[in-house]
């Protein structure tokens, strides 16, 4: 994620489509505004919401409401979302990335250059953080891995400590006998330490097992 004056400047031929929600008509008028005349985004009607590549979500804070209208979104559609926030807090970040947004810029700092920055960096994948944000975000995240996840053998990637050591071997080639001998487990426990991670992580085989954690950087 990038903070504000980081991200690069949007290609004035590349028109992001955009649909604008906003807790009153006020606000969402007057991003509208701010935006239609930029040249890097194309504004939609709400009715036309699920065809847009990055949701604009204009209010005071993360409430209920905001993270509800967030999971719908990525639960529903493929479309990202950026949220524009008069306050936000650390508990309130957290809640706000737990329910899938891509971004968070301050109402204080949503000039119009500063919002088409951040609707292409979120529909890039990036993501967008004014830094003060990122800071605690990574705090936190580092935080719950040392005290939470940490002692318990777990990890915000999604695999156990001897999860990992099994995948890895099976990506050397190695079969169960060999994991098992290297490992000092019994067979039984690395096919069901296998079994967990599929059954888990919704994956077919070893091999698909053995290909996501790959693909993903997780061994």
């Amino acid at each position: 994620m990038r903070g504000p004056g980081r991200t690069a400047a949007a290609p004035a031929d590349e028109r992001i489509q955009v649909v604008i929600v906003a807790v009153d008509a006020l606000s969402r008028a007057g991003v509208v505004a701010q935006l239609r005349p930029q040249p890097g985004v194309c504004i939609l009607d709400e009715a036309d919401s699920a065809e847009a590549a990055v949701l604009v979500l204009v209010a005071d804070t993360v409430d209920e409401d905001v993270r509800v209208r967030i999971r719908a979104t990525t639960r529903t559609t493929e479309t990202r979302t950026l949220l524009v926030l008069t306050s936000i807090d650390e508990q309130h970040l957290v809640s706000a990335v737990e329910s899938g947004a891509s971004g968070v810029v301050r109402r204080a700092d949503a000039s119009p250059e500063h919002l088409v920055q951040a609707i292409h960096a979120i529909a890039r994948g990036e993501g967008h953080l004014p830094g003060d944000l990122l800071g605690q975000l990574l705090t936190t995240v580092g935080t719950v891995q040392k005290t939470v996840l940490g002692p318990r053998g777990l990890y915000f990637a999604g695999l156990t400590g001897r999860e990992r050591d099994v995948l890895r071997l099976l990506a050397a080639g190695e079969d169960t006998r060999d994991v098992a001998t290297q490992l000092g487990y019994s067979q039984r426990t690395v096919k069901n330490v296998i079994t967990n991670v599929l059954r888990r992580l919704n994956l077919r085989n070893r091999t698909h097992a053995v290909a996501y954690a790959l693909r993903n950087g997780l061994i």
